[in-house]
Parts: C-alpha cells; sequence; structure tokens
C-alpha cells in the first residue's frame, strides 16, 4: 500500500511538472509571437517610409522641412517613438520623433535591437546608391536638402524669384543638376527655369570634382533609416499571459497537492483501521476505549477541518494584514497538531514502536514550550528550561508528545502567573530522571496513583488520556513515571531510568 502511495505521488508530481513545462513553452511561444508581430509591424512601417521618401523627391532630393512633416504624421502613430533617416556613414540627415541616442554605426550590423520598452529596426535600403540585386543597374541617389538659411533675405518674385538672364549665345545653359547640386550645397545658384522636366535622376553635377560629389553624396543621400517602436503594448501581453500561466500552473500545484493529500488520508486510514482491527483481536478489554476514542475523533474533525480550512483561506488573502495571516497559519499548524493529538485517542490501545536514537532533550522541550507559547501568554505562565539539558536515547517524536502533555497538563491545572520547571537529576550508572515541578494546587495523594489510567480527569475539559498516553509512552521506553507532591505547593512528575549519551 505505501508503495503504491509513493508511485501515485511521483506520479501526480511528474504530471505538475509536465504541466508547468508546458505553460513555459506556451508562454515562450506567445512572447515569440508578439515579437514577430512587432517585427512585421516595423517592416510594414518601414514600406510606408520607403514610399513616402520617394513619393516626396523632387529632381532628385527631398527638403528637409517637408520630410519631417511628412514623418511626424507617421511618428504620431501609437506605437512609433521615432524616426530617423540615415546617410551612408550612420548619421542621422533627418530625425522625429523622440532622440536617439545610441551608436547608429554599431546597430547596422545587427539590423535590430531589442531594449526593453524599445525596439529599433535599421533599414538599409540604400534609395539608390548601391546596385539593385540581380539588375545590374544603379539606381540615382537621394539626397537631402539642408534646412533654409532663416535670415537670408526672402526672395522677390514668384515662387523661385526673378528669373535668370539668359546666358549669351553661344554659352551653354546651365545642367539641370547644377541648379539641384546648388540648392544642397546651399549656394545661390540659378533657379530652376521654367519648362524644366521633372526628372528622378541625380548625377555628378558638371563642373564638380568627383572628391566632392562623394563627400556629398555620404553626407547627404540617403542610404537607409531607423524605425523605434514602443514595445509596451508587447510586455502588457506578456505580462498578462504570465499571469495566466502562472494561475495555470497555481490551480495544478492545488489540485495535485488536494489528491496527494486525500490519497495520503485514505492511505492513513486505511492502515488506521488495520492497526485498530488488530488492537481490538489482541487487546478486547479495550474495545469499549477504542469505539469511544474513535467517536471522539470523528465528531471533534469535522469542526476542526472547518477551522483549519477558514484560517487556510484567510492566510492566503493577499489584502489581509501580515499579522493576520500570520495568525491564520499558526491555526492550521495547531488544528494540524491537535488532529494528530485526535490520531493518538484512537491508536491508545495499540502497542507504542518505539524507535531510539540520540535526541537532543533541550531542543526537544525548547520546541514544546514555543508550541505551547499561547497558552502560556493567555495566563501569564513561565516555563523554566535547565540550560544544560543532556542528550538522551529515546523516540524523539513520542518523547516531544509525552513532554507536551505534561506540560499541557500542568498549564491547566495552573492558576494565573504559575511557574514550571523542567530539569533533570542524575541518577547514577549513565541514567537521570525528568523531573516536571509546578506550583499549582497539586495533585491529592488518592489521585497520584488514578490519574494514569485512561479517562480519569481531575479537570472539568480534560480527557483523562493525556497522562495515560505518557505512561504508556514511558513504559514503552522502558522508563517508570511518579507522581509525588512538589513541596511547598504543587506536583512533581517524575520519569526515571532515562539513559544519557555522551
Amino acid at each position: 500500500m505505501i508503495r503504491h502511495t509513493r508511485l501515485i505521488f511521483v506520479f501526480l508530481a511528474l504530471a505538475w511538472a509536465v504541466v508547468a513545462a508546458w505553460q513555459v513553452i506556451e508562454h515562450s511561444r506567445v512572447e515569440k509571437s508578439g515579437r514577430d508581430a512587432l517585427l512585421r509591424r516595423s517592416h510594414d512601417i518601414s514600406a510606408t517610409v520607403s514610399k513616402l521618401v520617394r513619393a516626396q523627391r523632387f529632381f532628385g532630393a527631398v527638403s528637409q522641412e517637408r520630410m519631417e512633416e511628412a514623418l511626424a504624421s507617421l511618428v504620431s502613430t501609437d506605437g512609433i517613438e521615432s524616426i530617423a533617416l540615415l546617410n551612408r556613414e550612420g548619421e542621422i540627415v533627418v530625425s522625429v520623433g523622440t532622440p536617439i541616442d545610441f551608436n547608429i554605426k554599431g546597430l547596422t550590423e545587427k539590423l535590430e535591437r531589442w531594449d526593453p520598452n524599445l525596439l529599433t529596426v535599421v533599414n538599409l535600403v540604400d534609395f539608390g546608391t548601391n546596385v539593385v540585386s540581380g539588375s545590374g543597374t544603379n539606381l540615382s541617389p537621394i539626397f537631402v536638402r539642408p534646412r533654409r538659411d532663416t535670415n537670408a533675405p526672402p526672395r522677390e518674385e514668384g515662387r523661385f524669384g526673378p528669373p535668370a538672364p539668359r546666358p549669351p549665345p553661344g554659352e551653354p545653359r546651365p545642367a539641370l543638376t547644377n541648379l539641384v547640386a546648388g540648392e544642397l550645397a546651399g549656394t545661390n545658384a540659378p533657379p530652376r527655369r521654367e519648362g524644366f522636366r521633372r526628372s528622378p535622376d541625380f548625377g555628378r553635377p558638371s563642373g564638380m570634382s568627383e572628391p566632392d560629389y562623394q563627400t556629398m553624396l555620404a553626407k547627404r543621400g540617403l542610404h537607409g533609416f531607423v524605425i523605434a517602436l514602443s514595445t509596451e503594448p508587447l510586455l502588457r501581453a506578456k505580462d498578462a499571459d504570465l499571469w495566466t500561466r502562472t494561475l495555470i500552473v497555481s490551480f495544478a500545484g492545488v489540485a495535485a497537492l488536494g489528491v496527494a493529500l486525500a490519497l495520503r488520508n485514505v492511505s492513513k486510514s486505511a492502515d488506521l483501521q488495520f492497526r485498530l482491527l488488530r488492537a481490538s483481536e489482541l487487546n478486547t478489554h479495550l474495545r469499549e476505549l477504542n469505539l469511544a476514542a474513535a467517536g471522539l475523533a470523528h465528531e471533534t474533525k469535522n469542526p476542526l477541518n472547518i477551522i483549519r480550512g477558514l484560517a487556510q483561506m484567510i492566510s492566503r488573502q493577499e489584502d489581509a494584514a501580515a499579522e493576520v495571516r500570520t495568525r491564520s497559519r499558526s491555526i492550521v499548524d495547531e488544528a494540524d497538531r491537535v488532529t494528530a493529538q485526535l490520531n493518538e485517542f484512537i491508536n491508545y490501545s495499540r502497542p507504542r514502536e518505539v524507535r531510539r536514537a540520540p535526541v537532543a532533550l533541550n531542543a526537544v522541550a525548547t520546541e514544546v514550550v514555543r508550541t505551547l507559547g499561547f497558552d502560556l501568554e493567555e495566563k501569564a505562565l513561565h516555563i523554566h528550561l535547565q540550560p544544560d539539558l543532556p542528550r538522551i536515547e529515546a523516540d524523539e517524536q513520542l518523547l516531544r508528545q509525552a513532554l507536551f502533555n505534561l506540560l499541557l497538563n500542568g498549564t491547566q491545572a495552573l492558576d494565573r502567573g504559575g511557574e514550571i520547571r523542567v530539569a533533570v537529576v542524575p541518577c547514577g550508572e549513565g541514567t537521570v530522571s525528568l523531573e516536571i515541578r509546578d506550583d499549582g494546587p497539586g495533585v491529592a495523594p488518592e489521585h497520584r496513583e488514578e490519574i494514569f489510567k485512561p479517562y480519569f480527569t481531575t479537570h472539568q475539559k480534560g480527557t483523562g488520556l493525556g497522562l495515560a498516553i505518557v505512561q504508556q509512552i514511558v513504559l514503552a521506553h522502558g522508563w517508570e513515571i511518579t507522581c509525588h507532591p512538589n513541596e511547598p505547593r504543587g506536583a512533581l512528575f517524575r520519569i526515571s531510568h532515562i539513559k544519557t549519551l555522551a
């Protein structure tokens, strides 16, 4: 039965691990899908920017002012933080939106960069500065005409000023490319003449040296652009998905834990029934005691489970105060402890299985005192432990239960402000006696033998099994327990023949 239970526990743990791994994979897939969607959007925006730049081209050049106005309409779109046009050297020629504060030259090697709140994509579209792949033809470069000098004198006639004088007979007219080059260079070149055709081509102007042309091409020629997109929608979707996946994993864990606890309770119940059956067969004279203990446990567990469940719900509420949650967890711990005690009522009649091992008596006593902290605070009681309690040979769990019952019996008997002292007295030959003294009302002489019998109690709310269980544990260890008067007032419980360890 135990082996099968362990296999089921392992299976539940593996099932929960599979669910958790599945949610992690799905979360990664959702994150990747969001990133891909944002990249696809950046590609769509890139195509729009490319078409917008070519639409603004006039005689091989675009105006910086008009380009900034056109790009500003895109940046106002939700999610686009900034757009910057680049030259061949990776320097910003035109920029709108949030300033770009990183090294674009280093970024062009990767073409995209993910920051916590920003996606930056570089598009090397080469607006005519490189050979088109597979075509073998050169595209005409596109230049950015710089801002006009606001301090320059205004033009007087028409849109482009007065007509330029005609050249003398026999001299060639100014080339169209010279006119555009003059505007790019900021010179007073002759304005465009009426009747010129609009042409997208822009070659090296006559009269301009090749080095100067290449310099202008590198500084003012468009080579690509940078788009910065906000990743906040992606982060919000990612966080929402993470919370959903976390809840799924948490619910799966709670479900697996609930099944495991239910199975554990079923297994323990089956084992308990088997032990009770054996105890009934071997100890017929305690059968009525077994039935009474089982009835008491059944009637007590129902309200105890309700209390434990409510306390557990309170401890999990995030809006509850920290102290309230701490107290609620303490209630859950105490409910579990009482449940264990109820099981001891049911198992009282079966023989105790003592598993001896070295036990630090001081640590066990300190833990028991801490467990009784609430009872001690309620009645302002004080428990004094001898500081040098030795290591002994005993079953730690049974010893802890015996000490708990003895100290609980003392706290129930004492009046407010009473004291309990725990100490050991050497008995020789490597043995000691453990003494628990209190200054309560004490035990009447005629009751000092009767108090260790089942269902005998001098307390109104006592069950009569606490000291009986203590005697059962003591006898199972081969020790002896007796009750004596504690002079001048109170009771003394002495456990003798305890073997100490060096």
